[in-house]
């Protein structure tokens, strides 16, 4: 006998098992830190949310928009927890644009393969001190 789908679930647990977060308590600390909007306001971890909400969701880089499609208390694996929520549009292409850009400006860094000897760490504060001065 399974039992009926909920019809409000907790916004961590909600978080949790549609894996936008590993553990309910990384979803409760992001909720907590504002980073977790509900229609523009922000909420707190024990807020119940219903099918139809639209939430925004900040992850380093990464801002989504998203609706929610389905309620889960339990965590489900990948492809269903995909089918728990659907992110805009809009969105989507923002957030895949700020991917590009970050990656385009990555693109000619190259990190040292050694820490800077005495030498090379005499150059970088004289670098530094002319930059301060002009």
């Amino acid at each position: 006998m399974s039992s009926p789908l909920p019809e409000k679930v907790r916004l961590d647990k909600w978080l949790w098992a549609a894996r936008f977060f590993k553990t309910r308590s990384l979803a409760k600390a992001a909720i907590e830190g504002g980073k977790v909007h509900s229609a523009g306001q922000r909420v707190k971890v024990s807020r119940e949310i219903a099918v139809g909400d639209e939430l925004t969701i900040r992850q380093g880089f990464d801002k989504r928009d998203v609706q929610v499609l389905a309620l889960s208390e339990q965590r489900l694996g990948a492809a269903a927890a995909a089918l728990l929520y659907e992110e805009t549009a809009a969105s989507r292409i923002a957030r895949e644009q700020r991917a590009i850009e970050r990656k385009v400006g990555a693109a000619g860094f190259r990190p040292s393969d050694h820490k800077p000897d005495k030498k090379e760490r005499r150059q970088i504060h004289r670098f530094k001190t002319r930059i301060g001065e002009g």
